[in-house]
């Protein structure tokens, strides 16, 4: 990992199962360090999700007392830590939410500005860049887009990610006839939930901003509620505020119009366009 890369989900939970190996162990941070010959922060910035060197995470898991019989987990773990996901060689800096996606097996999104991105046009991701302060080359742009469409093929794989939105109104204002159309296309595959939530609820818990909530297929694997701001994004996983983020999100679904009535009403916006 570089020097200001943002760790993966998976370099962040390998770091956050060595730092339970080691409390198990009864050793706090300084005690291990010295036993393992390291700078305390040195692993410090490993339970935090940088990579550790292979034979010091063997020495990591003698060290904490894991019989051997158990060590697969944890080297499989790192097998796919350092594995560079197929977005690596597109450049992409997305505060590391790519990687978290590509593992997650659900997706909750709630959009207030935007139409989400697993349902963006190409024509509308480079219209999104195009308006935005900061300027890209047409070959960063070409690589967002390429990104882009590439994760949305998880939507119609044999096993697909299933995917639950709840839009706000005010999301597609900028939305065109054909982006308006490709919502509702995807909104009629089986593992894709789609609620247009109208400006006629009033006041809604949506209205601090947007959110995503990512559930995984390893029950081990905590949640995740991811929150972009405006110079970054943030990556939570205490339980309580995960299920704070979940209440929120099934409020939301609840006051947003059905998924029937929300490709009605879709395609009603998109014959006025």
């Amino acid at each position: 990992m570089g020097k200001n890369a943002e760790p993966t989900f998976r370099q962040r939970k390998l770091g956050e199962a060595l730092r339970v190996l080691r409390e198990r162990a009864g050793l706090t941070q300084q005690e291990a360090a010295a036993r393992l010959r390291y700078d305390h922060r040195k692993l410090s910035r490993i339970e935090n999700g940088q990579r550790p060197e292979y034979h010091g995470l063997r020495a990591m898991l003698d060290e904490y007392g894991l019989p051997v019989p158990e060590w697969k987990r944890y080297l499989d773990m790192y097998e796919r830590a350092i594995e560079k996901g197929w977005w690596h060689p597109y450049g992409v800096d997305d505060h590391g939410y790519t990687s978290l996606e590509h593992d997650a097996c659900v997706v909750r999104d709630f959009q207030l500005a935007h139409v989400p991105g697993l349902l963006q046009t190409e024509a509308y991701v480079r219209a999104a860049f195009a308006g935005a302060r900061v300027q890209r080359s047409r070959q960063w742009v070409d690589n967002q887009v390429l990104v882009r469409m590439r994760r949305q093929e998880r939507l119609l794989a044999a096993d697909p990610l299933r995917l639950q939105v709840v839009i706000a109104e005010s999301a597609l204002a900028q939305a065109d006839r054909a982006q308006l159309r490709h919502i509702v296309e995807r909104g009629r595959l089986d593992a894709v939930d789609v609620r247009v939530l109208p400006r006629s609820v009033g006041f809604h818990d949506g209205q601090s901003g947007p959110f995503t909530l990512l559930d995984f297929p390893d029950r081990r694997d905590s949640q995740v509620l991811y929150v972009e701001h405006a110079t970054g994004a943030i990556h939570i996983e205490d339980p309580e505020k995960v299920r704070a983020g979940k209440l929120v999100f099934n409020h939301l679904s609840k006051r947003a119009l059905s998924p029937d009535e929300s490709v009605t009403w879709i395609e009603g916006l998109a014959a006025e366009r």
